[in-house]
């Protein structure tokens, strides 16, 4: 069959360890051989973003501004031993966090559901959507370390020169301070991406911090939430039967874990980052949960939600057998390549991207699967098969639907 053509690029971005040799092979294998694939490409590895000094990370989510639609393999945050052992510059800060602020977005995520594969917690019948704010908090957060007795204070100077002061602590010895920020502006964005994804999908909308004790910082959050709601959503709302409501952090564990799913579930950027990977080990892998970044000028970038599978790289580089779940990279791939479909009016680039889905899907429910699943399927006399070997066995169902 003649190869799908693409009218205009999406942007790539290659990451690093393991994630990278997968993404290596799901080109070569499932998409290469059927798509006439048009990227701007990136290289977003460790090494080049240290030799860029991290202008390679930022270019990227430029060219996702002009392009519209990117695709994200899994990147190294680094820590003081990633300093060592990629002998960096220094301690670069997340790519995922930077190209978060630059397309000021909120990142959804979703878990994959195939038969099998059933939740840990016995309740949920449905997937539950994280809805993560993707611009500042720690991530965008300024850090020092105390070397002694002293005070340290939030210093805010106006642009007439006037000066307020917090307190944050009289030290009497060694610690550390972190200064985190964010915006009015982007928590707008936040709640109106959440509330319109909310309407879109016909789900109900949960948003969770913890305003009894940051009663500045994370209040602040609940009453543009609130204020946004009520201005331009309630109607809409009650009109489409979904329900917005807020609670404390701490209240939305305890009702996600009694709940049965089918909502979103909206969290500041941290509580997002750590709640999305309980959601998607809970529904059974990190490598099956979907991740999409979408601005609210309509920018889309799309990536696997876990990280970069260290321990899997160092036993490939041994030469020793792995068996790492390509699915939630397979999935970033099929949703850049339906929203680049759907943009440019490509039906075909969409019907590919949905039979690349079924195909992984059926591999998966026929009983082929990478090791992870195995250990907690239902189903009985399964395949596990190595890395290579799993993504092989989608390209042979793929073909058949081709």
């Amino acid at each position: 069959m003649a190869k799908i053509k693409m009218t205009t690029p999406l942007v790539e971005m290659d990451g690093d360890e393991m994630t990278r040799i997968l993404w290596k092979m799901i080109k070569d294998e499932l998409l290469l051989p059927f798509i006439e694939l048009n990227t701007e490409y990136y290289d977003l590895g460790l090494e080049y973003r240290n030799e860029t000094n991290d202008q390679v990370t930022v270019d990227s989510a430029e060219a996702t501004k002009k392009y519209g639609v990117a695709v994200k393999c899994a990147t190294i945050t680094p820590n003081a031993a990633r300093m060592t052992e990629y002998n960096l510059k220094e301690m670069w800060k997340s790519p995922n966090g930077t190209i978060r602020a630059i397309l000021d977005g909120t990142v959804f995520r979703a878990p994959i559901i195939v038969k099998g594969i059933e939740p840990t917690v016995r309740t949920w019948k449905k997937p539950i959507t994280i809805a993560r704010h993707a611009y500042g908090d720690v991530y965008k957060g300024s850090e020092m370390k105390i070397p002694g007795a002293g005070k340290a204070e939030i210093v805010y100077t106006a642009e007439d020169g006037t000066e307020t002061r917090e307190l944050i602590h009289n030290f009497k010895g060694k610690g550390i301070v972190q200064g985190m920020h964010n915006l009015d502006e982007s928590i707008e964005s936040f709640a109106r991406s959440c509330f319109n994804y909310a309407l879109d999908t016909k789900q109900d909308i949960w948003f969770a911090t913890k305003d009894t004790i940051s009663k500045k910082y994370d209040h602040t959050f609940k009453d543009i939430f609130q204020e946004i709601y009520d201005k331009e959503y309630d109607a809409k709302f009650k009109a489409a039967g979904i329900e917005y409501f807020y609670t404390l952090i701490d209240d939305a564990v305890a009702r996600v874990i009694r709940s049965e799913g089918g909502y979103i579930w909206a969290c500041k950027n941290y509580d997002g980052d750590v709640m999305s990977d309980m959601v998607a080990t809970a529904f059974g892998s990190l490598a099956m949960m979907t991740s999409v970044l979408v601005s609210p000028q309509g920018y889309y970038e799309y990536e696997a939600a876990h990280g970069t599978v260290q321990r899997h790289y160092y036993k490939h580089l041994k030469g020793e057998e792995t068996s790492t779940n390509s699915v939630a990279t397979i999935f970033a791939w099929t949703g850049a390549l339906r929203k680049r479909g759907e943009l440019d009016g490509n039906k075909e680039l969409m019907e590919f991207a949905d039979k690349l889905e079924k195909a992984t899907i059926d591999t998966i429910e026929s009983g082929k699967m990478t090791k992870d699943l195995a250990l907690i399927t239902t189903l009985e006399n399964v395949t596990v098969l190595n890395s290579e070997n799993f993504i092989k066995a989608v390209r042979e169902n793929l073909e058949k639907m081709l």
